[in-house]
């Protein structure tokens, strides 16, 4: 690959400044593919920035894999503004992209516009992220006029689960279409990039095609500008993943060997020995 390939490419690219939504949009036009992966804390974020990874999302996902809640609905804005405060300190080189939770969006433009300011402004987010499609373009349009880049995300959205009556494929059939019009209609209010969960592929495939900006999949087939998943669930932490989630590594099973050699070491005296310690 050549040295100007390196510079331009958003995974694996040459670190030096963050990277913006015009990146974003070039590498849609060159037919880039590239990863994005959820972060929550600075070591992991410095982990994944250093790996190269362009888009880190701070997701409402938190909820669960952070705080410990069966759904994305618990999770606040105060919850989530010092995780991704903690995620930009961690990276230099990734956009970060904070999650407007629950109930901090709905209701209006302007209170879509005051979250997504204190993400901005408390946190140094660089976009946030809302879920929806025709019934938040208001808030969509109020974002992006103010300056603030906005990731739409359609098909499964955790945040409606108890309308959808459960973790459900999404745009099947004569709900595809309006998948389709939702994600033109997010474009055309100023949406950067849009993502999809949990929909056919064939759907996601002609939703990519029928779009300038990139679209994001996760269980939406291969045919998506990106790919996103939750770190946990890649790394293997997840005991029951969804069958979108391929696992890279078991670090739930590395981790158990780990503190279990530690523990062992403690009860038998053989930690610490006297090069881990103080004389």
């Amino acid at each position: 690959m050549s040295s100007t390939s390196q510079s331009t490419a958003l995974y694996g690219g040459k670190a030096g400044r963050r990277i913006t939504v015009r990146d974003i949009a070039a590498a849609k036009e060159r037919g880039e593919k590239w990863p994005m992966v959820t972060a929550y804390d600075a070591m992991t974020a410095r982990v994944f920035d250093e790996a190269g990874i362009p888009v880190m999302l701070v997701g409402d996902s938190a909820a669960m894999v952070v705080y410990g809640y069966d759904s994305t609905l618990p999770v606040t804005v105060d919850d989530l503004l010092p995780l991704t405060a903690a995620v930009v300190r961690g990276s230099s080189r990734a956009m970060v992209v904070a999650d407007l939770p629950f109930g901090s969006y709905q209701s209006s433009p302007q209170q879509a516009l005051e979250t997504a300011a204190r993400f901005m402004k408390e946190a140094g987010a660089h976009a946030v992220k809302l879920e929806g499609g025709r019934r938040v373009l208001p808030q969509v349009e109020a974002l992006v006029s103010a300056g603030i880049p906005v990731m739409a995300h359609l098909g499964l959205t955790p945040q409606s689960v108890n309308v959808f009556g459960g973790y459900r494929v999404q745009g099947r059939g004569q709900a595809g279409e309006e998948l389709m019009a939702d994600a033109k209609d997010l474009q055309a209010a100023g949406a950067f990039s849009v993502v999809l969960e949990c929909v056919p592929a064939d759907l996601a495939e002609r939703v990519t095609t029928s779009l300038a900006i990139p679209t994001i999949g996760i269980g939406a087939g291969p045919a998506t500008d990106a790919q996103v998943l939750v770190w946990q669930d890649l790394m293997g932490l997840t005991p029951h993943p969804a069958k979108f989630v391929k696992q890279y590594f078991n670090l739930h099973e590395a981790m158990d060997r780990a503190v279990r050699a530690f523990a062992e070491e403690v009860v038998s005296g053989a930690f610490p020995t006297p090069a881990h310690s103080y004389s």
